[in-house]
């Protein structure tokens, strides 16, 4: 009775418009109040102590370094150098657009800014030369959900803090379901071009490819920094963030020489009110989470899905398609907070490292960022190209059922996301 008291609560508030984070937070006051003798002042530390967390410093740090290297004239140089790489493939632009955002991934942790960069700044050129509108932003924001794979990744920080699981695995898990992922996503645009008969771009020269890996170079060595600095034991997750901040200005300052310090001073407070609203997001979902587990929802959750099957496999498929149905209504955080506790329980039981389905969570509610009524990197694209939503979510099924592919693999094959941790 309390769960569902709990989740009518929580759905008939956001059905009537009221903001997630106040909706996570009242849902479980009422459920606490109906429910339990707990007082009030229980769910106040408890959402204090969801962010007294070192760790999550890292959140607001990765999405600063992100945009200071976006307003410090990274994506321009990423593109250039992609094109180089990719351009002479069929449908170039569209390759160009997909391996810059997997470039810039590597940057930003965040999906609808990686989307935003890349698509700013390839868009309006695809048009020019011919691509349907619809298509150029389709392939943005497809490519975008990389930013969530490629790391360094804010939602992998998150699953991280909750789930108690090495964020630093996280990072190297995920680098080859993040490439793998690129190549379904190029893969797709080649078919696509095909059938519209796009063609390709001029081959790039060895000066001309060696001319702009040494514009992009700066931007490129950021992520080795960071996975070198946290595996070399030179930082942690939480102090690589801080030096992917100051590295990011100071290139974007002094390198590339485009920064500025009104520029700068825009991009902290726009850091600021992002990193605001997730937080505030963490700290309630903490109260949801605390009466969930005082009321032993996740255990009970874990024996129903154990008793239609023991076998991990048949589990993880279970699993992955009520992520796929969640992804679709709720942003990609919000349901890690929300369903990292509840399936805790479940893998645990079945012996399945927690990185590895940390992997398979972050992977399988990204594809939600290209799916109505919340994909973030949708309204994006929209915004980029003019197109209205209708129009754009026709466009993006193609790459919708691709990049399904990633999934499926990684759950036959789990070495391809414990590999490079398992090396370390």
């Amino acid at each position: 009775m309390s769960t569902a008291v709990l989740f009518v609560v929580f759905f008939g508030l956001l059905l009537i418009g009221v903001p997630i984070a106040i909706s996570l937070g009242l849902s479980a006051m009422i459920a606490l109040l109906a429910f339990t003798d707990t007082p009030l002042m229980v769910l106040v530390q408890k959402t204090f102590s969801g962010i007294d967390s070192f760790t999550l410093l890292a959140i607001p740090l990765f999405i600063l370094s992100g945009n200071v290297m976006s307003a410090g004239g990274v994506s321009q140089r990423l593109v250039n150098f992609a094109s180089c790489l990719f351009g002479h493939y069929r449908g170039g632009l569209a390759q160009v657009l997909t391996a810059a955002c997997t470039f810039f991934g590597a940057i930003s942790g965040s999906a609808p800014a990686t989307a935003a960069a890349i698509g700013s700044v390839m868009i309006k050129p695809m048009v020019k030369k011919g691509y349907p509108v619809k298509f150029a932003a389709a392939c943005t924001a497809a490519s975008g959900v990389i930013g969530l794979l490629i790391p360094p990744s804010v939602t992998m920080v998150v699953y991280g803090v909750i789930s108690g699981a090495s964020i630093g695995k996280l990072f190297l898990g995920g680098i080859i379901p993040g490439i793998i992922m690129s190549a379904v996503i190029m893969t797709t645009n080649y078919f696509i071009a095909k059938k519209l008969n796009l063609g390709r771009e001029k081959k790039a020269t060895f000066k001309e490819s060696s001319v702009s890996f040494k514009k992009a170079f700066w931007a490129i060595l950021m992520p080795v920094i960071i996975l070198g600095g946290i595996y070399g034991g030179i930082f942690t997750p939480t102090e690589s963030a801080i030096v992917a901040s100051v590295y990011g200005i100071l290139v974007g300052k002094f390198i590339y020489k485009e920064l500025n310090f009104k520029e700068l001073v825009r991009q902290i407070g726009a850091t600021t009110s992002s990193s605001a609203t997730l937080m505030f997001l963490v700290a309630t979902a903490q109260c949801f989470s605390y009466f969930m587990a005082s009321e032993e929802i996740p255990e009970s959750i874990a024996r129903g899905l154990l008793t239609l099957s023991s076998n991990p496999t048949v589990v993880l498929c279970l699993i992955c398609i009520v992520l796929l149905i969640v992804g679709t209504f709720l942003d990609n955080v919000i349901a890690i907070l929300l369903l990292a506790p509840i399936f805790a329980p479940v893998i645990t039981s079945l012996g399945i490292d927690p990185v590895y389905f940390g992997i398979i969570m972050v992977i399988t509610l990204a594809i939600g960022q290209i799916t109505p009524p919340v994909g973030t990197t949708l309204f994006v694209a929209c915004n980029i190209s003019g197109l209205s939503l209708e129009k754009l979510t026709s466009g993006v099924w193609a790459y919708l059922l691709m990049m399904m592919l990633p999934i499926v693999l990684i759950i036959a094959f789990p070495s391809i996301v414990m590999l490079i941790p398992n090396m370390m």
